[in-house]
């Protein structure tokens, strides 16, 4: 009989027909499996999720739809929808914060540690998890959009036979969402109760009005313009908003023209500082 270490610092047996390995991708997988059986219990959880960005969706594309000018031309929906999407993945991480702060009031991160499974399980599963729900609210908001009269340049290419510009739009976003998650995993450990939760939305939603999502930053003041420039999200919105075909409002500005490196810069940044946060403060949780 071989020898493993729980989340908690114990030592178990294990069967010795598999390495460490396996047992991590195991243990991890279970905790996927845990997580999505919720939703598929609780499906009202997703359509909560999305509440909020699809009547964003309506309000600004039918009431905003033809007061507002993008700079440079083009449809206002088309404009934003992309935005859209972004926002979408940017809110998912209080959802992964209030997911981790209730399995913690629960008692359920505490069970999971006094087991027998890997300790990185609990947090690479919740992740694992949040990707494949944020692709299936990614469809969702894709297909309302579609209905409202988005048209995005699918082109032809090698996947299901989507151009690849449409791939890396998606790829993006989800990246995005892949360092967020991080983010919502740190907070989740971190926050007391709760309670505390609601505050997050002090911090999102200022995150995203101050940024390219509902408008260009150069239809800003000039100082709050240059904070929307370099914040992730605005890149994200103008990489995957030419990536779409979709009008960009873009200016000369170097984060406008050089949109499509810092998508692909702020996730990876994002993810080095927040996914070590996330595992240190999931070691460090009182025995």
């Amino acid at each position: 009989m071989s020898t493993a270490e729980g989340a908690s610092g114990r030592t178990y047996r294990r069967r010795p027909q598999h390495g460490r390995l396996f047992w991590t991708v195991a243990d991890c997988w279970n905790v996927v499996r845990r997580g999505l059986t919720h939703y598929r219990r609780q499906p009202v959880s997703i359509l909560w999720q999305l509440g909020f960005p699809i009547l964003s969706v309506l309000l600004y594309g039918y009431v905003f739809g033809k007061a507002i000018q993008v700079p440079g031309g083009g449809d206002y929906k088309a404009f934003l929808m992309p935005g859209m999407f972004v926002m979408t993945v940017a809110m998912g991480f209080v959802s992964t914060a209030t997911i981790f702060v209730n399995d913690s009031k629960k008692g359920v991160i505490d069970r999971f540690r006094s087991m027998p499974m890997a300790p990185s399980a609990v947090v690479a599963g919740r992740g694992a998890t949040d990707l494949v729900v944020s692709c299936a609210e990614l469809g969702i908001m894709m297909a309302t959009a579609y209905g409202m009269g988005w048209r995005p340049e699918f082109g032809s290419g090698p996947l299901f036979g989507l151009g690849l510009g449409f791939v890396k739009a998606v790829v993006l976003l989800l990246s995005l969402r892949f360092a967020l998650i991080w983010v919502g995993v740190w907070l989740g450990l971190l926050l007391p109760g709760p309670e505390q939760v609601g505050g997050l939305f002090a911090i999102v939603f200022p995150l995203t009005m101050i940024s390219s999502i509902y408008v260009s930053p150069q239809q800003m003041p000039h100082w709050l313009g240059q904070a929307a420039l370099w914040n992730p999200l605005s890149s994200t919105a103008g990489a995957t908003r030419a990536l779409f075909g979709a009008p960009t409002g873009q200016g000369t500005s170097w984060p406008e023209q050089h949109a499509l490196l810092l998508a692909g810069a702020w996730p990876a940044a994002l993810t080095l500082v927040f996914l070590p946060l996330a595992v240190r403060r999931f070691r460090r949780l009182s025995r």
